[in-house]
């Protein structure tokens, strides 16, 4: 049995850990001890990243803040079911085939004669890589930068079990094949960054593939300077009651309990409206940037009162 092919080493990205952190912290994401080793082993082994997490802790965005952080390009590959090999890794542009065609039969400038006397292109004058476009794991494959870039393959537990499938070359050597061209294998491993709410439960084979993950809801304190930074209008009585409020908030028995990104939304709402102190007036004003369903959002206004915030709500 012959030996799998050999990885390319990566470039040197980062220094250790702490390098990842602090220049993730320059780029406005704050990262843990745990993420940050993550990313750091991603980027020496030259290993896709999985990620998991509830919705809204912050995986695509640590993608994001990574590509920034190197000055790179991100290329990210949104999941969905349904989703192709055609969207995801390459397609034919079969309009300008067809166009050569015509072209070809017109003037007759290439190609082979027919026996009618006619010019015309062969399949192998079609399908060369003048009539290849490159989706987004073809071109991260293809990328020519300095550094190679982040791919972003986000939210996978929402693509078919058809579709994993179709990523294992790519995660496993950095390779795309295209039957009628070949192989194509980076010159420099992107950084694949995949992402999964685990809606669904992925297969065995691609996770062996990867390195992995998994981002918890941030602790109080890293909460609330995430708040800081993401909303600076906001003052700190607000940003302290609003990390204390989520936090209760996701003790509840709720459909969908509240991530980083409504703590977000739900702060620049409030400090949109020029709160300075949280009260129960306010939160309800509000709650449909905390609470994303009909029954949280009966939930959580049931809970007020046992929240701290007693009184009668008024209406939004």
């Amino acid at each position: 049995m012959s030996e799998p092919p050999a990885r390319p080493v990566p470039p040197a990205l980062f220094k250790d850990a702490d390098d990842v952190r602090q220049r993730l912290d320059d780029v406005g994401y704050l990262v843990d001890e745990g993420a940050a080793t993550a990313l750091f082993l991603a980027t020496v082994l030259g290993r896709p990243l999985l990620l998991e997490g509830e919705p809204g802790v912050g995986k695509t965005s640590a993608a994001k803040a990574l590509a920034e952080a190197l000055d790179t390009p991100l290329i990210r590959l949104q999941c969905y079911e349904g989703l192709t090999a055609g969207e995801a890794l390459y397609e034919w542009n079969y309009q300008r085939q067809l166009l050569a065609v015509r072209l070809t039969e017109a003037h007759g400038q290439q190609g082979q004669q027919g026996r009618d006397g006619q010019q015309r292109l062969t399949e192998t004058d079609l399908f060369t890589e003048e009539f290849l476009l490159d989706r987004p794991l073809l071109r991260a494959v293809r990328h020519q930068g300095p550094l190679p870039p982040v791919l972003l393959i986000d939210e996978i537990d929402r693509a078919d079990d058809e579709f994993e499938a179709l990523l294992f070359e790519f995660l496993g050597e950095s390779a795309i094949t295209v039957p009628e061209l070949g192989t194509f294998a980076a010159v420099r491993p992107p950084i694949a960054i995949l992402t999964s709410n685990r809606s669904r439960e992925l297969h065995d084979a691609l996770r062996r593939r990867c390195l992995y993950h998994w981002i918890e809801f941030p602790a109080p304190e890293r909460a609330a300077e995430i708040l800081r930074r993401s909303v600076p209008a906001a003052n700190e009585p607000l940003i302290a009651s609003a990390t204390e409020f989520v936090g209760r908030v996701r003790g509840l028995d709720l459909d969908k309990a509240p991530g980083m990104a409504e703590a977000i939304d739900w702060v620049s709402a409030l400090a949109a409206l020029r709160v300075a102190r949280l009260a129960r007036g306010d939160i309800v004003a509000t709650l449909s940037a905390v609470a994303k369903s009909p029954d949280d959002r009966v939930a959580v206004t049931e809970a007020l009162e046992e929240l701290g915030y007693p009184g009668q709500a008024r209406k939004p």
